[in-house]
């Protein structure tokens, strides 16, 4: 993976067809998307629970692009090999979900992948200032994490913080929650680059209709581009 802060949308593919994961993997990077999100939660740190090691093993030959892999489970540690060998690109655990993010972030570079730390709505920016020079990605929760299609939370102010707290440092900003053409410039003009989108990216389309995804995902960064 190269850095660069240009827009880049990352489709959970929480909001696709779970029958068709492979097809629907394929879809979204042909019709432009940057990054797929997965989005692993355990039914214990959120209300629900998803994906575990050997699926998102199963869906890594599928992504040719970026594996973004985002941890919404506790205890994190014990997972991050399990999770590395499936093949994640970025792994991203919550400040929240332990009492050492530091060592959590540690594990994760020293397991070979991009680390991210990801803060809900209640958490201040500030959770993650001694952390930034461990962190490849700080994920902003404009929901309260545990299910797709929920309202946006504005957390425009929390974003612009984080911005300049990082300055020129090489980490990305991604915003996960109610993200679409509307909320999109918001959450750019703020200082985002990473935009994952579930329900605005799949909606009105199918692995045997993709075309919508494409406008879909179109519609999202060029309201992005226009911040």
């Amino acid at each position: 993976m190269t850095f660069d802060r240009s827009i880049k949308i990352a489709p959970s593919i929480l909001a696709a067809d779970f029958a068709s994961f492979g097809a629907e993997i394929r879809a979204i990077e042909a019709e432009g998307a940057d990054w797929v999100h997965i989005d692993v939660m355990d039914g214990h740190f959120v209300p629900n629970l998803t994906f575990g090691p050997p699926a998102v093993k199963a869906f890594r030959p599928h992504v040719k692009t970026v594996m973004d892999v985002h941890l919404m489970i506790t205890p994190v540690d014990p997972f991050i090999d399990a999770y590395a060998e499936a093949g994640a690109d970025i792994l991203t655990a919550h400040v929240e979900a332990g009492p050492h993010i530091h060592r959590t972030l540690q594990a994760i570079r020293a397991a070979g992948m991009k680390a991210g730390v990801a803060l809900n709505p209640a958490t201040p920016a500030e959770a993650v200032q001694h952390v930034l020079d461990l962190t490849d990605l700080v994920c902003v929760m404009t929901v309260n994490p545990g299910f797709g299609g929920q309202k946006f939370i504005d957390m425009t102010t929390k974003i612009a913080a984080l911005r300049a707290m990082i300055g020129d440092r090489p980490i990305h900003i991604e915003i996960d929650g109610g993200v679409d053409p509307t909320t999109a410039p918001m959450v750019a003009g703020a200082g985002a680059d990473v935009l994952v989108a579930g329900s605005a990216v799949f909606r009105g389309g199918s692995a045997d209709n993709t075309a919508p995804y494409g406008d879909n995902i179109r519609a999202i960064r060029a309201a992005a581009e226009g911040a």
